[in-house]
């Protein structure tokens, strides 16, 4: 067996109540990480009723994304736990700068200082430049705002940025000797998701400066962008078309993505840096970034 090198290394994870996040800390946590959950839970236009009968369900669509969206990281702690591992939560609103270093602090007072960041925390609200395609309703398409750019950039990239910084600033301190960045992100334009999309993208240019300047200090820096992965919110009418255009022939699951990530923290992937993957099971083959 391949040794990953994991074993009680620390791990913050953003993001990660729920889909790709969630399956990523219980695919570190069985490998012997130690991880630091952080989540946050927006306002949802649906009741705790219509939620719960979407998570009942288990339909795809908004309405179950939003479920999902809405759940705490406990249950996904008492998982990690319940098989021997170490975790533990706390939510924070990565919109708010100053959250930022309390996120480390508190990730230090529970399980020790970062070994390696995992920045998978994501805002969505679909944004549109067209009246036309404005849709009313609880999760309908809005004309893009001042207000929408600024929470979607203030959340998707200036965060993913600071958090960046604050790692590199901590690892330096501890003279730390090697290190692993992680950014999830999209490298597509989105129609009636165009704020979501452009803040997405930055993160891109972002984690290829980090890598670029973060090297020396024997840091890696890669980006991982899953594509088409059901974390709730595809629809059954969708799924066929994603199938047909995936080229290993189904629809991407979380732990596909998580699987992805766990070599990218493991030694094996010591070589590897400045790098956007594709983890999408070849969904996004014809992709340019």
């Amino acid at each position: 067996m391949i040794d990953s090198g994991l074993k009680d290394k620390v791990v913050i994870i953003t993001g990660a109540n729920h889909g790709i996040g969630a399956a990523t800390a219980k695919a570190l946590a069985a490998q012997g990480a130690k991880v630091f959950i952080t989540f946050y839970i927006p306002e949802s236009p649906y009741s705790p009723a219509e939620l719960q009968k979407a998570r009942t369900e288990g339909v795809g669509g908004e309405k179950l994304y939003s479920a999902m969206q809405a759940q705490s990281a406990e249950t996904v702690v008492k998982d990690i736990k319940a098989k021997g591992g170490t975790a533990a939560a706390r939510e924070f609103d990565l919109g708010v700068s100053r959250n930022i270093p309390a996120l480390f602090d508190a990730c230090e007072e529970e399980v020790g200082p970062a070994n390696i960041l995992i920045c998978n925390h994501t805002h969505c609200v679909t944004e549109t430049f067209d009246p036309s395609l404005v849709e009313i309703g609880k999760s309908g398409v809005r004309l893009i705002t001042a207000e929408g750019i600024d929470r979607h950039l203030a959340v998707n990239t200036r965060a993913c940025a600071l958090m960046m910084e604050e790692y590199l600033q901590r690892y330096l301190a501890r003279q730390a000797k090697s290190g692993c960045i992680i950014n999830l992100t999209t490298v597509q334009a989105h129609a009636r998701n165009v704020s979501y999309a452009a803040s997405k993208q930055a993160i891109l240019s972002y984690s290829l400066s980090a890598a670029q300047e973060m090297g020396k200090y024997g840091i890696t820096v890669n980006v991982v962008c899953p594509g088409a992965t059901q974390t709730g919110y595809i629809t059954p009418e969708n799924e066929p078309w994603i199938i047909q255009r995936t080229m290993l022939g189904r629809l991407g699951k979380p732990e596909d993505v998580a699987d992805v990530i766990v070599f990218l923290t493991s030694e094996q992937a010591h070589w590897l840096t400045g790098q956007l993957i594709y983890a999408s099971g070849g969904f996004l083959y014809h992709s340019h970034e």
